[in-house]
This record gives structure tokens, sequence and C-alpha cells, in this order.
């Protein structure tokens, strides 16, 4: 209505990453992946705010001014109401409501959305049914099932000694779901374009020369062709 530009504005790496690296691995989608939905949802822009030392310093007053007002040009913000910024996390929807009172720009705070069942659509909620093993509840949260994608890497090939060609990607900085075998929807990616087939999936450890490193293991449907370095993106279902 105000004829500006639909855009996204994400940090990358997530501040968790900066600020606890030794955390277990908790990403549900990695920057390529929201570029695609993104993307897919009509966004024409997307700004990419690298955060390290001198950004998890910078003031929430200093965020408006210097990223959303100077660097950007941001005429209406949307955000989510728990939304916080700045230096110790002290900018607030609060703020930003003050500052379009005083005509810098406009605000939409949304407020939590629900499923069916009245359980919010929250990243926490999201990975705690994936870690339950229950990626249909995670996608009703999503709107979509959620998925990891990767290069397919060179297994043991013990499947196919039993008729039964499997592709391997490293679950990498992905949440880790419960660990067992899943339907799936398993995607070759070439050039951009996504061919999609019915799979499953074994999700688990595997020894590597390092240790052990987890990983999704998917044999798919009718496709008997070397998938070895190629883009794999499995979406995954029940």
């Amino acid at each position: 209505k105000i004829g500006a530009r639909p855009a996204v504005l994400t940090f990358e790496p997530h501040p968790r990453v900066y600020f606890r690296p030794d955390q277990p691995p908790f990403q549900l989608t990695p920057l390529n992946t929201k570029v695609r939905h993104l993307r897919d949802l009509g966004i024409e822009n997307m700004f990419v705010l690298h955060f390290d030392e001198t950004l998890s310093k910078l003031t929430a007053r200093g965020f408006i001014d210097d990223v959303l007002v100077g660097g950007l040009g941001a005429r209406h913000l949307v955000v989510g109401d728990n939304f916080v910024f700045g230096f110790n996390r002290a900018g607030s929807t609060a703020m930003l409501e003050a500052e379009s009172r005083a005509g810098r720009f406009g605000i939409t705070v949304v407020p939590p959305v629900l499923d069916a069942e009245g359980r919010v659509c929250s990243s926490t909620n999201i990975r705690s049914d994936l870690a339950d093993g229950k990626p249909e509840s995670a996608a009703r949260l999503l709107g979509r099932c959620w998925e990891v994608e990767g290069r397919v890497i060179e297994g043991d090939k013990r499947g196919r000694t039993i008729g039964f060609p499997t592709a391997n990607i490293s679950l990498g900085d992905y949440v880790h779901p419960k660990y067992g075998v899943y339907a799936v929807w398993a995607g070759i990616d070439k050039g951009g374009t996504t061919t999609w087939h019915p799979g499953v999936a074994n999700v688990g450890m595997r020894p590597t020369f390092k240790g052990a490193s987890a990983n999704v293991e998917t044999y798919i449907f009718d496709i008997a062709a070397d998938l070895y370095g190629d883009l794999l993106r499995v979406a995954f279902v029940r």
C-alpha cells in the first residue's frame, strides 16, 4: 500500500552461534534454504547482517538509526511480539512503537500465531517436536515439511549389496531429530529445480575418521542413479 519493496532482514550466523558456540546443533533452516522459501513467498530482497563482535555491541538506538533507518531506509517494520535487538537485548517492540509514533516509520507487531491445536508456532516447539520424532507436528507449525539439505557424500555402500542403494548427507549444524527411520520426500536439486521422489531415511550416527557424525541415509524409491556430489533435499513426513 505504501509502494515499498518487501524485504527480510536476517542475521548470519545466528546470534546464539556467536554467543554460545559450544552448544549442540540447533539450526532449523540454513541461509540458502531461507532464501528459497522467502523467494517463493514473494520477498524481493533479503538483507543479511554478519553477526560478529561489532554487531553484538551495537546499541538498540544504533541499530535503529544506523541499520534500519540510515542503512536500509525502512518505511514499515513487521516484527514478532517478542522481538529484541541491540546490545544486551535492550531494544524491544515498545521502543520501535515509540519511534513509529514519532513518525520515523510504520510498524506492525505480529501476535503469537497458533496452530489448529492451539500451540504457538515457535522454533522452540518445532525443535521439541523433531526431538520427539514427530515431524508431522513440526510441519503443522512450520506450514511445510521440515527438511535438511546437503551434498551427497560417500557412504559405506552396504546398501548396494542388498539391493537398496542409498544417498548420504551430513546433518552438520542442523538440529538433530530423534534418531530412527522416517518416511520422507527426497528432492534431487538440479540447477535450482527440484524433482521430488518418495523415500525412506535413516537418521543416526556414522563412524568417521574424526569419531562419529550425525548422518541422514536416504533410500529413494525407483531411483538407481549415482547421486554422489548432487544436492539432495530430504523433507521429513512421518
